[in-house]
């Protein structure tokens, strides 16, 4: 088997790329610059350009399945420029690739993978959702969302099977924000957002892996939630990062206004509140290793 990877030197990318690899499938992945993983008899890169809208044709040759992981970081001030960088970069990657598998109509992908997020969903203390539910939520992620999915959609006239990966907040001991937030806790000056009672759905890096792997070796379609079975409150979530750096968290929540005041939009990523649920996924078989 061969897979196309976009976003393969993200967080998520660089995991997958060793987990697939490791059991023998190889990878294409796609590079706006210089090549950032060694290549090997499994690993190829090719450059793709989303503003000129080019892409090497060869990155597909021979492809069986493409895994689309791709886009900016929404851990970045959201200016009105940026925004459009955020959506442009997910969506428009998706239309791209499309467009390449159009004129060459020899190729043989079955299956395209895409991220997607939780942030679908609507912001709630109390409402569980999983994958059937049809509230959608407000704001400018769940927009993204929207538009993101609607791109993949689009390959429905290609025969080619989909899936959509909605993502909740990924943990990596190393990387992304997880090791930042521990070390602001282990010094002290570890705080609550708002009130603390909005809800975490999270997944470690592992099992967020795994599903990548999961779906694909399956040829599963669909949506499907990738988050752990025990979502958490910001409040129990920061204080389970104090008693493993052996700390106390004291000083006070900061309220909401400020963050709204000082982050804008963004203030969403801290404040927002999702119960998600993993039962579509795990029915299908997946089993979670960070699941407790």
């Amino acid at each position: 088997m061969k897979v196309l990877i976009t976003g393969a030197t993200g967080l998520v990318g660089k995991k997958l790329v060793q987990k697939l690899t490791s059991n023998g499938i190889a990878v294409n992945y796609l590079t706006h610059s210089k090549k950032s993983i060694p290549e090997t008899a499994l690993i190829k890169a090719f450059y793709w350009n989303l503003e000129k809208e080019t892409i090497d044709k060869e990155a597909i040759l021979n492809v069986d399945a493409i895994i689309h992981l791709a886009g900016a970081t929404v851990s970045k001030r959201w200016t009105p420029r940026y925004q459009k960088e955020i959506l442009n970069s997910r969506v428009n990657g998706i239309k791209l690739l499309i467009k390449t598998l159009q004129k060459n109509p020899n190729h043989q992908v079955k299956h395209f993978i895409s991220a997607s997020g939780i942030s679908i969903y609507p912001t709630s203390l109390s409402q569980q959702y999983n994958e059937f539910s049809t509230s959608v939520g407000h704001g400018f992620l769940a927009e993204v969302v929207q538009k993101w999915e609607q791109a993949v959609n689009e390959l429905d006239v290609l025969n080619i099977k989909t899936a959509k990966i909605r993502t909740g907040l990924v943990l990596d001991p190393h990387q992304g924000a997880f090791p930042i937030m521990y070390k602001t806790v282990k010094n002290y000056v570890g705080a609550n957002f708002g009130n603390g009672k909005q809800i975490y759905s999270w997944i470690h890096i592992d099992d967020l892996v795994g599903v990548y792997q999961y779906v694909l070796q399956n040829k599963l379609e669909g949506v499907y939630n990738a988050v752990a079975s025990n979502p958490v409150s910001a409040n129990v979530f920061l204080n389970t990062l104090a008693k493993a750096s052996d700390t106390k968290i004291w000083l006070p929540n900061i309220p909401s206004i400020f963050l709204n005041l000082g982050l804008g939009q963004m203030s969403s990523l801290l404040l927002d509140s999702q119960y998600v649920l993993n039962d579509k996924i795990k029915a299908t078989g997946f089993v979670f290793k960070h699941d407790f």
